[in-house]
């Protein structure tokens, strides 16, 4: 029997990435839905990293957890120097930054008028 990996949504794969980014302590996660406002991707999801080897390994877990889905980027940026790693994956872009790139180049501001998706997982403990 042959069974065929379902490709995840564009939505699905932005709160994967931004679970993956949380789960490595990455800082200041958001999730913009940006399909209303330009054609580059439907979804930016945005981080920060304290170091380079934190920013790594956000990039490493986000693209093992994503190929264990069945997706591949198309395209990856900023490994050599680590300040700031995009991960294009179609239609979703994951910007992992550092402190002052973050600053510098200002994606929420850009991006502003995207809304933001709420990537938190509920927990039975907290519906009590």
């Amino acid at each position: 029997m042959t069974t065929t990996k379902k490709a995840l949504t564009g939505k699905k794969k932005a709160v994967l990435a931004a679970r993956c980014l949380e789960g490595k302590q990455a800082f200041d996660i958001i999730v913009l839905e940006v399909s209303a406002i330009t054609s580059i991707a439907d979804y930016f999801v945005i981080a920060t990293g304290d170091s380079k080897r934190q920013i790594k390994a956000c990039a490493d877990h986000i693209e093992e957890s994503l190929f264990k889905k069945g997706e591949k980027p198309h395209h990856l940026e900023g490994v050599s120097n680590l300040e700031w790693v995009l991960m294009d994956y179609g239609d979703v872009i994951v910007n992992i930054f550092d402190n002052e790139a973050r600053l510098y180049y200002g994606l929420e501001r850009l991006w502003g008028d995207a809304p933001r998706v709420n990537y938190k997982s509920r927990s039975k403990k907290s519906e009590v």
